[in-house]
């Protein structure tokens, strides 16, 4: 079945090879040199010919490398995609549904995202793939799912972008020089910058990552801790909060109804979709897996991880302003930019002097990090689609330092849309309409992981594979992924509940246009390929693994030195 559909996807980029090697989609290898004298030779060979058929033709095409390094990999699992949602957004959920249903909803959608990241470790591990996602699903489920996930991610991706660079543009209004200056050329700046670190080679990327990931960590580690000194009395006002803002104004806003239950319930549920845009791309990290270093290592080492970044990042992030800012603050309701932001609303009330124009710089260093690792995973998703034949095969081309170099500008050209944001409506405007388009296809991308799973889960029963002998088993399997399938589903179905209390058609489109795309695209090619489901015992869950197994017992043990090297072997 998955050799079949193999070739029938061939058809669509009209190809008039006769070589068996295009039924057989490309894998990364790494080409230049070594990594911790590693045989990367030997290993480009045995990656590609097992993936293409025969290394000649992965030759002409090129493919990407392992130029990401475990602390590349670790920093992008724990802060890479980290945007204007935890900066920005979570201000605009704060002033809707008030601090205790801001809790509920960014833990309760955390502990789903946590299920899904173990589901998605789990198939990662096993076979790290470049663009993983839409692999999975092809492989496991049926090849329209494989088209309609990564057509969806891929588009995910590229208006995420936009948001990104629309926020970033905002976001620097803050400071009186930028007064007179054209929004274009900030947005200019900022695509032109995340190209440059997206073109060369993956391994500047990884550096830009670790780097911007390390100042995000540091940040938020850093106002947690100011959260915790301000609320016990100990800035320049000697103002003991407490839990004060939860008493008066109160602990829940009421939401479009004036009945204290259905209105505490209706807040509550629309934080779930404000979460969603602030989770969004957290499951990068599995994008990279097929450009890490020691994959079986470091992405089961990075999965973990999601844990504590969801803990301190998210869950403790929206105590701490919940604790801080009344959501009647006129700022967070009516505010533009990082003047809307809670923390530097906190920041301001306490009067600390600098600090804001401190957490606005970071919260701009957030925004072009998270725009600079959605060009990337974007390109990935696009590559991945090349390989299964389901796009174009001139996107296959890669430059010899393994970079997709016609992914990487197609994602980029979507960047361009940012510059709506110049004419009417302004920056906040475009912002709020990208981060309702992108929430719900991050939505699908989720439940097409935890689908991809339940499958995966059932072929590996059927193909006699027994789950205690993998290198990385999640816990509670495919309840957890049944689990998080259905708390995703049920917000995609009702994410935009809020539009019916006063129709309007534009807001209906916003909140709901993803679904007939991700169906439309699903529906394209199931007819179009007449594809069919596949059975759990003929899944393809071997096609590429034999080279990665070999690879396994190549890479260098890292034996720490002294106490110092031990500490940042278990940080990075």
């Amino acid at each position: 079945m998955a050799e079949v559909e193999k070739r029938a996807t061939n058809d669509f980029v009209n190809e008039k090879e006769t070589s068996s090697s295009e039924d057989v989609p490309v894998y990364s290898a790494n080409r230049s040199g070594s990594h911790g004298g590693v045989a990367t030779n030997k290993l480009a060979a045995g990656e590609a010919a097992d993936m293409y058929g025969d290394i000649a033709t992965a030759e002409d095409y090129g493919y990407v490398n392992r130029g990401l390094k475990s602390r590349h990999i670790q920093f992008i699992a724990l802060g890479g995609t980290i945007g204007t949602g935890l900066f920005l957004g979570i201000g605009g959920a704060l002033a809707t549904s008030g601090p205790l249903s801001l809790l509920l909803g960014y833990s309760f959608t955390g502990v789903a995202i946590f299920g899904m990241m173990q589901s998605l470790g789990e198939m990662a591990t096993w076979l790290p793939l470049p663009g993983a996602i839409p692999q999975f699903c092809a492989r496991y489920v049926d090849g329209a799912m494989g088209f309609a996930t990564g057509w969806n991610n891929w588009y995910s991706s590229a208006i995420t972008l936009c948001a990104e660079i629309s926020a970033a543009s905002l976001v620097i209004q803050y400071w009186p020089g930028a007064d007179g200056i054209n929004v274009a050329a900030w947005i200019s700046i900022i695509i032109v910058l995340i190209i440059c670190l997206n073109i060369f080679a993956v391994s500047i990327y990884g550096e830009a990552e670790f780097c911007f990931a390390a100042i995000k960590i540091v940040t938020i580690v850093g106002l947690l801790l100011l959260a915790f000194i301000v609320d016990l009395g100990g800035s320049p006002t000697h103002d003991r909060l407490g839990f004060r803002y939860w008493k008066n104004p109160g602990a829940m806003r009421l939401y479009l109804a004036t009945a204290p239950n259905s209105g505490r319930f209706l807040g509550l549920f629309k934080t779930l979709v404000n979460a969603a845009f602030s989770y969004g791309g957290v499951e990068n990290v599995a994008v990279a897996a097929g450009e890490a270093e020691n994959p079986r290592k470091n992405i089961p080492k990075a999965v973990r991880r999601v844990f504590w970044r969801i803990l301190f990042f998210y869950v403790l992030g929206s105590l701490a302003i919940g604790v801080l800012v009344p959501y009647t603050n006129d700022n967070l309701i009516n505010g533009s930019g990082a003047a809307a932001s809670p923390w530097v609303i906190a920041i301001q009330n306490a009067k600390i002097k600098g600090l804001p124009s401190v957490i606005n710089a970071v919260i701009l260093t957030s925004a072009t990090s998270s725009a600079n690792a959605f060009l990337y995973t974007g390109s990935r998703y696009l590559f991945a689609l090349a390989q299964n034949g389901q796009a174009p095969r001139f996107l296959l081309k890669c430059s010899k330092s393994g970079v997709p170099y016609w992914c990487v500008m197609v994602t980029a050209s979507i960047s361009l849309l940012t510059y709506l944001s110049c004419g009417g409506g302004g920056a906040k405007q475009v912002f709020a309409w990208f981060q309702n388009l992108t929430t719900i296809a991050s939505l699908f991308t989720w439940c097409s992981i935890c689908v991809a799973y339940i499958q995966f889960h059932k072929a590996l029963k059927a193909q006699g594979v027994d789950r205690n002998t993998l290198v990385f088993k999640s816990p509670w399997q495919p309840y957890t992924a049944w689990a998080a399938l259905v708390f995703f589903a049920i917000i995609i179905l009702f994410n935009g509940f809020w539009v019916f209390n006063d129709f309007n058609m534009t807001n209906f489109a916003t909140a709901y246009v993803g679904i007939p795309i991700y169906f439309l695209l699903y529906a394209f090619w199931k007819v179009f390929k007449r594809t069919k489901f596949i059975n759990p015992a003929d899944a393809d869950i071997t096609t590429g693994k034999a080279a990665l197994d070999e690879a396994d017992l190549s890479w260098p043990e890292q034996v720490p030195r002294n106490i110092w090297e031990k500490i940042w072997f278990w940080i990075a």
